[in-house]
């Protein structure tokens, strides 16, 4: 899962993130009306929490770029506006959740889960596809009922693939989703390749009926086996 705090307030901002590292998201952030602007036009997230009030401009516009492209991410508003005026101008606007400073670290965690499994889950706690169940919730893996152990990269992997069935999803894609910005310090993606074929070994291994198919010169999916 992959979030964006667009937050100026650096000792706010960083709170955040080193919250959200915890519960195993992958978190990029954007300082400013420009920074925020970009990325939400580049880059794909699965939940933005969103300031109101940016150097440079207003949340609220960066709200109405994200619905205007028609993307699916979930939106959060956090700001310290506690006006009803702002509240209503957020969701009109169509914004998920409201969420105004102070907050607990704790409340806005689940706030995040609940709107990422509205948005991406269709309300589902689990993502299942054949005999292979993923629990984003404690991170449990189970192939046929035996519980499949995989490192953090892996995990991630196998949780983008699961929530894009069917879809070939190229390197660059998957750096995005499942590394964010410390993929930009790479000097190439091969890496991608090594935990994909470690995924794929330990996917045969258990006995999923699920494989990560190649597609020459594209990319990955993760299909049903024929």
């Amino acid at each position: 899962m992959k979030i964006l705090v667009v937050e100026d307030e650096k000792s706010l901002r960083d709170v955040i993130v080193e919250s959200l590292e915890k519960e195993r998201y992958v978190v990029e952030v954007a300082c400013n009306y420009n920074e925020a602007s970009f990325k939400v036009n580049d880059y794909d997230y699965d939940c933005i929490l969103l300031d109101i009030t940016l150097p440079g401009g207003s949340g609220l516009d960066i709200l109405r770029t994200i619905k205007s492209t028609k993307k699916n991410e979930g939106v959060i508003i956090i700001s310290a506006k506690d006006s009803i005026d702002d509240k209503v101008a957020g969701l009109d606007l169509g914004a998920d959740d409201y969420l105004a400073k102070p907050f607990h670290l704790a409340e806005l965690n689940a706030r995040v889960k609940s709107v990422i499994r509205r948005k991406q889950m269709d309300g589902n706690l689990l993502l299942e596809m054949g005999n292979l169940t993923l629990n984003p919730q404690t991170f449990h893996v189970e192939v046929g009922g035996k519980p499949l152990a995989l490192n953090r990269k892996e995990y991630d992997l196998l949780y983008y693939f699961i929530s894009n069935p069917n879809r070939v999803l190229n390197k660059t894609t998957l750096v995005e989703a499942v590394w964010g910005d410390y993929a930009d310090q790479a000097d190439s993606l091969d890496f991608v390749y090594s935990q994909v074929k470690n995924l794929r070994k330990k996917l045969v291994t258990i006995g999923a009926d699920v494989e990560l198919k190649a597609v020459y010169g594209f990319g990955y999916k993760l299909v049903l086996k024929d």
